[in-house]
């Protein structure tokens, strides 16, 4: 069984809190679709301002280019459900 853990965080600097919800649903969103591909380890996604005006499949190509930079992905391909 593959043991992940994960973590959200906006602070304040993206705004108020319906900025900071919507940063985070945006950043579950992509990991909930990505997360079979994961290897294993602790993640901490950290919103900065720019995700709440980027589209969300330019989200999504670069936070997986990132996870594929690190070694984070399996395959470097996202997850097919």
């Amino acid at each position: 069984m593959n043991q992940k853990q994960i973590g959200f965080t906006a602070s304040k600097k993206i705004g108020n809190a319906v900025n900071r919800n919507f940063a985070k649903r945006r950043l579950r969103a992509f990991f909930t679709e990505f997360s079979k591909n994961l290897t294993e380890g602790t993640y901490v996604f950290v919103a900065k301002k720019e995700i709440l005006d980027i589209e969300f499949s330019k989200l999504q190509n670069d936070l997986s280019h990132a996870l594929k930079r690190v070694g984070a992905l399996h395959n470097g391909q996202k997850s097919s459900s």
